[in-house]
C-alpha cells in the first residue's frame, strides 16, 4: 500500500487518553525544541524585558514625574510587543521551513491527530508568551512604578496570552505561502507596521490615527488599556478620549484569526499537498 492510499486520520479509533496524551508529547516536544533553539529563544524571551526596562521604566519614568498613567501605558504597550513575536516568527518560521524540508509531508503520514501539528505550535507560543509576561510583570512590579494591583497584572497578562492568536493566524498564513529563506523577510513586512503604526511607542499625527484600526496591535492593546484604566498614547497626546468598546476590540481580533487561519488551513490541505503525499 502507497502513501498515497493509507488512510491518514488515525485519530477516530483512538482512545481519549492516549488522544489526549498525543497532543501534549507534541506540544511538549515542539516547546522543548523551541525552548532550545538559541536564535528564537533568546531574542524573544529576553528583548521585551529588555526593551521595557530600558524605554518604559528609565526613560518614561523620568518623564512621567510620579505620574503613573505614562508607568501604566508603556507597561501594557510593552506586553503587547512582546507576545506578538513568538506568534509571529514561531508560526512563520517553523511552518515555512517545515514546509520546505518537507517534514508537512512526513507529518502527514504519521499515525498522529491532523490537528496535532498546530496545536502543538499553539501550545508552544503560550508558553513563550507566559514567560515574556512573568518577565514583564516581574519588572514592572520591582522596577517599573506602575502602581498596578495584583489582580490587574494578572488582567493584561491573560488578555496578551489570549491575544497572541491572531498574531499566531498571521504568522500561519505568511509559513504557507513563503519559502524558508524568505519567510522572515514577509514576516518582517507584516510584523513591523503592525508594531509601529499600532501606536505601542509614539502617538501617530491625528490626521494618519485611522492606520492603526488596520493592526490586530492596536485592539489588543486597547483592551489592555482599558483592563488597568488608562488612555493610549494617542488619546493623551490629543486629549480625546476613545470611543472603542472592548467588544469591537475582542471581535475584530476574532475575525483576524479565523479569517488569516482559515486561509492558511485551506493552503495547507491544498491540491500541492496532496500531490507532495503522492509522489512519496
Amino acid at each position: 500500500m502507497s502513501i498515497a492510499t493509507m488512510p491518514l486520520n488515525f485519530a477516530g479509533s483512538m482512545p481519549r487518553a492516549k488522544l489526549f496524551r498525543t497532543y501534549l508529547t507534541e506540544a511538549k516536544y515542539e516547546s522543548l525544541r523551541a525552548l532550545r533553539s538559541p536564535a528564537f529563544a533568546i531574542p524573544f524571551l529576553t528583548l521585551p524585558a529588555a526593551l521595557y526596562l530600558l524605554f518604559g521604566v528609565l526613560l518614561a519614568g523620568n518623564m512621567s514625574h510620579g505620574d503613573h498613567t505614562i508607568s501604566k501605558i508603556m507597561f501594557v504597550n510593552f506586553s503587547v510587543f512582546g507576545i506578538m513575536g513568538p506568534g509571529m516568527f514561531g508560526f512563520g518560521m517553523f511552518v515555512a521551513n517545515e514546509r520546505s524540508q518537507g517534514l508537512l509531508t512526513l507529518k502527514r503520514a504519521l499515525p498522529m491527530p491532523p490537528a496535532s501539528y498546530l496545536v502543538a505550535k499553539m501550545a508552544m507560543t503560550v508558553v513563550f508568551s507566559a514567560i515574556v509576561m512573568a518577565t514583564l510583570i516581574g519588572v514592572a512590579a520591582t522596577l517599573g512604578h506602575t502602581g498596578l494591583s495584583i489582580p490587574q497584572f494578572l488582567a493584561v497578562g491573560l488578555i496578551d496570552i489570549a491575544g497572541s492568536l491572531p498574531f499566531c493566524a498571521v504568522g500561519l498564513f505568511i509559513g504557507t505561502i513563503a519559502s524558508g529563506k524568505s519567510a522572515p523577510a514577509f514576516i518582517n513586512l507584516a510584523y513591523l507596521p503592525m508594531m509601529h503604526l499600532g501606536g505601542l511607542f509614539y502617538p501617530l499625527p491625528k490626521k494618519v490615527q485611522i492606520i492603526e484600526r488596520f493592526s490586530p496591535a492596536f485592539y489588543l492593546d486597547e483592551l489592555g488599556l482599558k483592563a488597568v484604566g488608562v488612555p493610549s498614547l494617542d488619546q493623551l497626546a490629543t486629549g480625546v478620549s476613545g470611543n472603542d468598546s472592548a467588544l469591537l476590540a475582542v471581535l475584530v481580533l476574532a475575525v483576524v484569526t479565523l479569517f488569516f487561519a482559515a486561509l492558511a488551513i485551506r493552503r495547507l490541505r491544498g491540491p500541492h499537498v496532496r500531490q507532495a503525499i503522492a509522489r512519496t
